[in-house]
């Protein structure tokens, strides 16, 4: 049927470019009859308005707009809609991603190639603002922790760590977690909402704030390494935590290497092979068991995303080989993952899936209510050298910041204990919230 009316369409299209209706203008009835049918037959490419729509930016209670966290699309955007002439948008919006991401400039009079007579324009309509820091607390190791605050009123918190050859910076993407992974201190609360694309740039904005590293620069800086370990399970948030890692790895401003950026999941198999494709930094994986039952226990979500399925997505993980080596973190509770077999079946999973892998065994970092204990140094040892014994590399991590509440596992905003009960309800709710 529509071959035939395209037949239609076509024989009506030469008889009236014959009488010099088509490129004429002409309206008419003939004209205005090839033209509904051509429309009716017209495709439509995919899903996409083919009309440009201006993102809606939510101004400030000022009523300014906050130029933290935009890409390039959408700082350029900003500005088109703020009214600014068509033909200077293009270079406004380059030289002002060149000020907020490789200068680190947050006042608009100090950007010296924009004229002085532009920087009340721009004062007027936006902002460059950074999280607000409620409390920061250094640690006698050298560590650092920021608790910082939205402009809704959550509580969030981040961590540098700094090393003879590397400083880290350890990320949140959410305020409390979706997940409740029975040995994290994080896991206890609540999840309240996801972290913006603003306020994940903006922790990384901060410390470089704080290390007083500007302007960008790729050598000889203290913060050279991210890790999506914060609180929050990042594959949750998803697309925020992707566009807020690709203005982190921009060239043109914050410059990270995708290889000094490290994500780590508890398991979320449906988004890893999308994070390997879309973001392509390196992955961790929040092993901690290598039984059901106990994975079960100390990592809920494993009952709906169980082992095997999760290591056969780390073996699919786009990018991994020999030279970028998946992470397990493994954290030590004593009595309960710590033993001699147990250590032999995490050699054999590992080898079964052929994963290109290293171990992070973690002691573990106690908190108020724990229902655990860390495995005595010995049997920390005794489990990393059964795994280096079989090719495996198992570094032991030293505990970093505990004195401040900074290890790993061990960020809250607000301390409070908890029933092994409470516990065990609040991850069947979260459970049962993730379908």
């Amino acid at each position: 049927m529509a071959l035939h009316m395209q037949d239609k369409v076509n024989a009506g299209v030469e008889i009236m470019t014959r009488r010099g209706e088509w490129n004429s203008g002409a309206k008419s009835p003939t004209w205005r009859a090839m033209q509904t049918v051509s429309a009716a037959l017209m495709p439509i490419p995919g899903h996409i308005d083919p009309v440009p729509v201006p993102r809606a930016f939510v101004p400030r209670q000022d009523g300014r707009i906050d130029l933290l966290g935009l890409s390039k699309a959408d700082l350029r955007m900003a500005l088109e809609t703020s009214q600014l002439e068509p033909k200077q948008v293009k270079l406004r919006a380059k030289q002002l991603w060149h000020w907020i991401y490789n200068r680190g400039v947050t006042e608009f009079s100090r950007m010296t190639d924009i004229s002085k007579a532009m920087h009340p324009w721009l004062e007027q309509r936006f902002v460059i603002s950074r999280p607000e820091v409620v409390e920061a607390q250094v640690s006698t190791d050298g560590t650092r922790k920021w608790l910082l605050r939205s402009d809704d009123g959550q509580d969030y918190e981040m961590v540098f760590i700094p090393d003879a050859d590397r400083g880290t910076l350890c990320v949140s993407s959410q305020v409390g977690c979706t997940l409740n992974c029975r040995f994290c201190h994080t896991g206890t609360m609540r999840l309240v909402r996801n972290l913006t694309q603003a306020e994940i740039v903006g922790q990384v904005m901060l410390a470089r704030d704080s290390l007083g590293e500007w302007p960008s620069q790729p050598e000889g800086r203290m913060l050279t390494n991210i890790v999506m370990m914060g609180m929050g399970e990042p594959l949750y948030n998803f697309d925020n935590v992707r566009d807020a890692l690709r203005i982190v790895m921009d060239g043109d401003g914050l410059g990270l290497s995708r290889r000094r950026i490290t994500l780590s999941t508890s398991g979320v198999v449906p988004m890893m092979a999308r994070a390997g494709e879309e973001i392509g930094v390196n992955l961790a994986v929040s092993l901690h068991a290598v039984t059901k039952e106990v994975r079960d226990e100390i990592v809920p979500l494993n009952r709906k995303y169980g082992i095997e399925e999760l290591l056969q997505a780390c073996a699919d993980y786009p990018g991994a080989n020999n030279a970028r080596r998946i992470t397990f973190e493994y954290v030590m509770l004593k009595d309960k993952n710590d033993s001699d077999a147990e250590a032999h079946e995490l050699v054999r999973l590992i080898k079964k899936y052929k994963l290109p892998a290293k171990v992070n065994l973690i002691p573990f970092n106690p908190w108020p209510g724990a229902p655990y204990e860390t495995s005595t140094p010995e049997r920390v040892r005794a489990f990393s050298s059964i795994v280096f014994e079989a090719g495996i590399s198992a570094p032991v991590r030293t505990p970093r910041g505990r004195d401040i509440d900074a290890a790993c596992g061990q960020l809250k905003t607000a301390s409070e204990k908890k029933s092994r009960a409470e516990l065990d309800r609040q991850a069947e709710e979260k459970l049962a919230a993730l379908g």
